[in-house]
């Protein structure tokens, strides 16, 4: 039996499976925890992947392996490889002000979706970047070169071996705001607005490219959590993933680049070849983990209550904008609660408004992307909730199919490895698992109510 491993070095954790690279059949996995925050040292990853590691039982067996990882995350390091500041992660907001000033520098949205396939939000590397230069120019001139934290996961595992020798993959590339997918190439003059000069960035490999190797281990691209995703669901052009995790994102597999002038749809690349139009959101799973917070539940009492309550929460809005948002850009906005009264302030109604708030952020995110898919894919932590899969399809307008549990950023990390053993055209066919159907009668009025309070 050839193995391969897949990781997903997320915002919460680090997770790692160790696969068959034919039948995909898993072999065994391990886990580790990341310290919580928007600004983590690098370093963190770096011991919490050897723990997983260590959790899977290590990697003597493997052939090749390969990492997901959260997109846009800001690593800095100097001329020697040495890390100048703590990370900045995907969801940390301070850089708004950055992205409206780089959108506004280079001639408005229009002239960033053409540029780069997306206009950036605080989320973006670029802006990042101009946050950097801005308040703390002294790291900013010891910046030698930038990466991302699945780069620089990869670029360790191969021994550090100069901050020239960093790799990253298309999928990844894409949401940095300076790499165009429809050109596959840098454009180093974003760059330099952003940051004032142009430090190293990392080689764009191919989709069967190998960064290198760890101790006899191949090293696959790597890619972003999202395209890793798309890899171990199987998602097919024509197909729409709603991914629930830490943040919200509703994303397709596509032929051709995306470019979306309003900034509600990014137009990245995926880790195939081809192209992956998404739309994120900020708040997601963790909207249900401050909701039974709030009532003093587990995540499945809550579930349990929401579905005691009528479809609308009797009137009860929740608006999930607890760590702002995303889209809509909204990075300075917090949660709010509308239609409150004596007859709807129930532990249930609440955990239904929780419920039906997340999802009506995450149905404005599919009907961005404009499609009218083949299948719609619930993943994520959020949909092994159960009110959250009944929901779903009466607020989604559409059934909804839910493949069993899985580490689906890991798996896809795999299936990359495999595909980097194999050589082929195409990533290898792994056996699909269990899926169930979910579908109920569609509720417009829960969406229009919140729309209605949302826009407040």
């Amino acid at each position: 039996m050839t193995l391969v491993a897949g990781i997903d070095s997320s915002t919460q954790s680090c997770k790692v499976v160790v696969r068959d690279a034919e039948t995909g059949a898993l072999v065994r996995e391990g886990r580790a925890p990341h310290p919580p925050g928007t600004e983590v040292a690098p370093e963190h990853w770096w011991n919490a992947l050897q723990e997983a590691i260590a959790g899977a039982g290590g990697l003597d067996d493997v052939q090749a392996l390969s990492i997901g990882a959260q997109q846009h995350g800001m690593v800095c390091l100097d001329e020697h490889g040495e890390v100048v500041r703590d990370a900045l992660l995907w969801n940390d907001t301070r850089s708004a002000r950055a992205a409206a000033d780089l959108v506004t520098e280079l001639g408005g949205p229009r002239a960033w979706a053409e540029a780069v396939g997306s206009v950036p939000v605080a989320s973006f590397t670029v802006t990042k970047l101009r946050w950097l230069a801005e308040h703390e120019p002294e790291n900013a001139a010891r910046t030698a070169a930038v990466c991302l934290p699945h780069d620089w996961l990869t670029w360790r595992l191969a021994g550090a071996p100069g901050i020239g020798a960093i790799t990253t993959d298309r999928g990844d590339a894409s949401g940095t705001g300076y790499w165009s997918p429809a050109t596959g190439t840098y454009r180093s003059d974003l760059l330099k607005l952003a940051a004032g000069n142009a430090p190293v960035v990392p080689r764009v490999l191919e989709p069967t490219g190998q960064a290198g190797e760890a101790g006899g281990v191949r090293l696959a691209p790597g890619t972003g959590d999202n395209m890793a995703a798309a890899l171990g669901v199987g998602a097919l052009p024509g197909d729409v993933v709603v991914s629930i995790g830490t943040s919200g994102t509703a994303f397709a597999v596509a032929e051709t680049p995306s470019r979306d002038e309003t900034g509600a749809v990014a137009g990245f690349a995926d880790a195939t070849g081809r192209f992956l139009p998404l739309v994120c959101t900020l708040n997601a799973a963790r909207v249900l983990d401050a909701a039974a917070n709030v009532l003093g539940v587990t995540t499945a009492e809550l579930s349990d209550l929401a579905l005691r309550a009528p479809a609308g929460a009797d009137g009860l809005v929740l608006v999930p904008y607890l760590e702002g948002e995303r889209t809509p850009n909204l990075p300075d906005a917090t949660g709010s609660v509308h239609g409150l009264r004596l007859d709807n302030s129930t532990p249930a109604h609440f955990a239904r408004a929780a419920v039906e708030g997340m999802l009506c952020g995450l149905a404005d995110a599919l009907d961005a992307l404009g499609l009218d898919p083949a299948r719609v894919l619930l993943i994520g932590g959020g949909a092994r909730s159960e009110a959250v899969r009944r929901i779903a399809p009466s607020v989604f307008g559409r059934p909804v199919l839910v493949p069993q549990p899985g580490e689906y950023v890991a798996d896809g990390a795999a299936r990359q490895a495999a595909w980097l053993l194999a050589g082929s055209a195409e990533p290898p066919t792994w056996a699909a698992g269990t899926a169930e159907l979910y579908v109920a009668d569609p509720v417009p009025e829960v969406r229009a109510r919140y729309a209605e309070v949302a826009a407040v």
